[in-house]
C-alpha cells in the first residue's frame, strides 16, 4: 500500500472542515494528468457518501479508493483516501467528455481549464451510448415525460402509476436542470435522489449531483461536443512520468498486460515501462492514478538537471 500511495503523489493531515474540493483544473502543457489525491479525517457521523459529495466523488470512486473502510459507519478518526487525481481520457479535449469506465465528467472550458465531476451512468441492459453526439438544448426546472418501458416497470414492481408529464419540482428525478443530447432520449440532468450518485443505476441517462449540474449548466453551450467512452484503462504523462489508472467492474476480466499499456508508448525507443507495477495497478483496482514508467533523460539531461 505504501508503495502505492508515493506512486500517487498524495497529501495527507487534511480533515473535513476543508471546502469541497475544487473542480477545475490548469492542464499544464500537453500533461495527461491533473488534480492531486489526498487523505481526510473522519467525523463520528460521516459515511464515505457524506465526504465523496463533499469533495465531488461518486460511491464507486470512494468505495474503489477505501476498500477496508466501511462505507456506512468508518468511524470517528479514520483516514479516507479521497481519489481527486486523474489521468484525462483518450479523446478529443473539446467540450464534454464522459468516461463510462470511472463514471465522470470532464468538461475542457477553454484555456487549459479542465471541469470534472462525478457522474451516474446507464445500469445493464439500459447502458448509457457510446459516441460523439452534442448538446441540442439545455432546460431549466425540465418536465419529465417517462416513456411507456417506464410506465410498465413501475407495473410490474406494483408501485404507484405516473402521470404523463411529471412537472417540475421534489418529485422530478431529472432534478433542476438537463441538457439534452443530439442521440433522443438522452439528457445530462441533476436528480432529486443524490445519495448513491457515482453507481450505473440510470434508465441510461448520465445523472450529477444538483450542485454540480447547477454550476456546469451556465457555462456549456448549445452544440458543445459530448464524447462518450468506455476507457478502463488510461495512460497518461505527467511531465516524463508515466501514469496507469485502471476502473474495472467486479468481476471484468483483465487484459493482458501487454495490451494494457498501448504499444504506440510502450514501444517508443527511450520510454520505460515497470510492468509490475502495471500488473500491480491492475490488481489493486483503485482507480488512482500510478507511476508505472517514464521518459529516459539523456546523459546530458541528466547533467542539466544536476546543474540546476
Amino acid at each position: 500500500m505504501g508503495s502505492a500511495l508515493l506512486a500517487t503523489g498524495l497529501l495527507v493531515g487534511v480533515t473535513l472542515t476543508i471546502p469541497a474540493a475544487a473542480e477545475t483544473y490548469r492542464m499544464r502543457g500537453s500533461d495527461d494528468v491533473i488534480g492531486q489525491a489526498f487523505y481526510v479525517k473522519t467525523r463520528a457521523q460521516d459515511t464515505l457518501l457524506d465526504i465523496g459529495r463533499h469533495n465531488g466523488l461518486g460511491y464507486d470512486e470512494m468505495r474503489a479508493a477505501n476498500p477496508k473502510v466501511d462505507m456506512w459507519v468508518p468511524g470517528d478518526g479514520a483516514d479516507v483516501l479521497l481519489p481527486t487525481r486523474f489521468v484525462l481520457p483518450d479523446a478529443p479535449r473539446d467540450g464534454i467528455v464522459l468516461n463510462l469506465a470511472e463514471k465522470r465528467l470532464y468538461y475542457f472550458a477553454g484555456g487549459g481549464d479542465v471541469i470534472t465531476h462525478a457522474i451516474s451512468i446507464g445500469r445493464e441492459g439500459l447502458s448509457t451510448p457510446l459516441g460523439s453526439f452534442r448538446i441540442v438544448r439545455k432546460d431549466k426546472s425540465p418536465t419529465w415525460t417517462p416513456t411507456p418501458q417506464t410506465h410498465a416497470d413501475r407495473a410490474k414492481e406494483g408501485r404507484p402509476p405516473l402521470p404523463a408529464v411529471v412537472p417540475p419540482g421534489p418529485d422530478n428525478p431529472l432534478g433542476d436542470f438537463a441538457m439534452r443530447l443530439s442521440v433522443p432520449g438522452y439528457l445530462i440532468h441533476g436528480t432529486n435522489k443524490p445519495w448513491g450518485l457515482g453507481m450505473e443505476v440510470s434508465r441510461g441517462c448520465i445523472r450529477m449531483y444538483p450542485e454540480d449540474i447547477e454550476r456546469l449548466f451556465p457555462q456549456v453551450p448549445v452544440n458543445t461536443p459530448v464524447h462518450i467512452v468506455d476507457q478502463p484503462y488510461k495512460v497518461g504523462w505527467s511531465g516524463d512520468d508515466l501514469y496507469l489508472e485502471v476502473h474495472l467492474k467486479e468481476g471484468q476480466e483483465a487484459k493482458p498486460l501487454d495490451q494494457v499499456i498501448p504499444p504506440k508508448i510502450a514501444e517508443t525507443p527511450g520510454v520505460s515501462v515497470d510492468w509490475e507495477e502495471v500488473q500491480r495497478a491492475v490488481a489493486e483496482n483503485t482507480g488512482l492514478p500510478r507511476l508505472v514508467g517514464g521518459r529516459q533523460k539523456s546523459a546530458q539531461g541528466l547533467y542539466l538537471d544536476m546543474i540546476f
